[in-house]
């Protein structure tokens, strides 16, 4: 029978093949994160739990070597809830400490806004008043805003939930992690456990890395953020190193964010010229952090581009909002790190082969060698009649 020969290009063909499969691996990926927006008042916690205990890790270890592993874990996380607590009461005292010398600011602040804008844009008061006026009409008429109230006192009831959710699998991470990532490996089938497992070191050592260098990187952040606050003499400082510090959790874009609550306080409480100031402190903070502080403190442990952490840290806040925003980078950088240690051992296993032995060498390469060798050799010979000169021995006949 004659054979049929295919009309389409192969490139083409090619081209259809990687198609199809990436659109298989987008479509689980949609599914998998569909069916997690069902569990998510789990899901959520446990990943926080997972980035608390990478960054908590190594405090537990210290700890284990006087304390049982269960007292360590347990002092560790006991001693996160008073660290978070503390800096909640240290932001609250502040801020109702300083209520009434920033009331008396505010006022001072509208007018220099209003007389900015007065002079700038030539609006009238009169314009300007109708103007905030509409805006609050606006604002006690919106749909939106009461639904959004709503969902604020039902999402406090989560937030709460999830909290104690979140401990309460950070205690076990820390105690009996191991155990755990045993246990998830042995569900893979035996030929794929030793990957499994590699992955996950590699992945473990990511993330570790990662949050160690954010958490530096966010107590620079707030230290630098807090001081230009402090020199402008802007209320509510320390409470605004504290946001940052938060912030500062997401990489790039966090810190800025919330260096901004810090301008528009300072736009408030002084004026325009203050406000630029604060613009100007945060922006050099952020140049700081993007062009000395990632670099040196990342380096090579978490090799992800710029271009792909704002990549991901988009599609993450559009996929779960702040949440996505937050574990955004921790998962592009486990991705990328675990890729490149399973490319690593693909390649590695192609050039040993199943045998366990190197693959023997291709006859060009073979033949190339015995070429260098060869000339090697007459190079040796050439500089050993070289060194013996025209006088010396050439071989037992010459002593006849």
């Amino acid at each position: 029978m004659p054979s049929h020969t295919s009309t389409v290009p192969p490139t083409i063909r090619a081209a259809s093949e990687w198609a199809w499969r990436l659109l298989a691996i987008a479509a689980a990926l949609v599914a998998t994160a569909y069916l997690l927006g069902f569990v998510s008042e789990a899901v959520i916690p446990v990943v926080v739990a997972t980035l608390l205990a990478a960054l908590l890790d190594p405090v537990k270890r210290a700890l284990g070597r006087r304390l049982k592993p269960a007292a360590a874990a347990g002092v560790t996380v006991l001693g996160t809830m008073a660290a978070i607590g503390l800096l909640l009461f240290l932001i609250g005292s502040q801020i109702t400490g300083g209520f009434s010398e920033m009331a008396g600011q505010v006022g001072q602040g509208l007018d220099q806004i209003r007389t900015w804008i007065r002079d700038t844009l030539h609006i009238s008061d009169s314009q300007f008043a109708t103007y905030l006026e509409e805006a609050k009409q606006a604002l006690s008429s919106s749909e939106g805003l009461r639904g959004s109230l709503t969902k604020a006192g039902l999402g406090a009831t989560h937030v709460l939930a999830g909290t104690f959710i979140s401990l309460f699998a950070l205690f076990f991470f820390l105690y009996e992690g191991d155990r755990i990532w045993s246990w998830v490996v042995r569900l893979f089938p035996t030929a794929a456990r030793e990957r499994v497992a590699s992955s996950g070191e590699v992945a473990w050592g990511q993330l570790t890395a990662f949050t160690r260098a954010t958490l530096l990187v966010a107590l620079v952040d707030a230290a630098g953020i807090t001081l230009v606050a402090l020199i402008l003499r802007v209320p509510f400082a320390l409470a605004i190193g504290a946001l940052v510090f938060l912030g500062a959790f997401i990489p790039i874009v966090g810190a800025l964010m919330s260096g901004l609550v810090a301008v528009l306080i300072a736009l408030v409480a002084h004026g325009p010229i203050v406000a630029l100031l604060m613009l100007a402190g945060v922006i050099a903070v952020q140049q700081l952090e993007s062009h000395v502080l990632q670099p040196f403190l990342l380096g090579r442990a978490v090799s992800v581009h710029p271009l792909a952490v704002v990549l991901a840290i988009t599609a993450g806040v559009v996929v779960a909002g702040i949440v996505g925003a937050l574990v955004a980078v921790p998962v592009a950088a486990v991705l990328n790190g675990v890729f490149k240690h399973l490319h690593g051992a693909s390649v590695a296993e192609a050039a040993v082969g199943p045998s366990g032995e190197l693959p023997p060498l291709d006859p060009a390469v073979r033949e190339a060698a015995a070429e260098l060798d060869a000339e090697s050799h007459r190079a040796a010979v050439t500089e050993r009649i070289e060194l013996d000169g025209p006088n010396g021995s050439n071989g037992p006949n010459d002593s006849a």
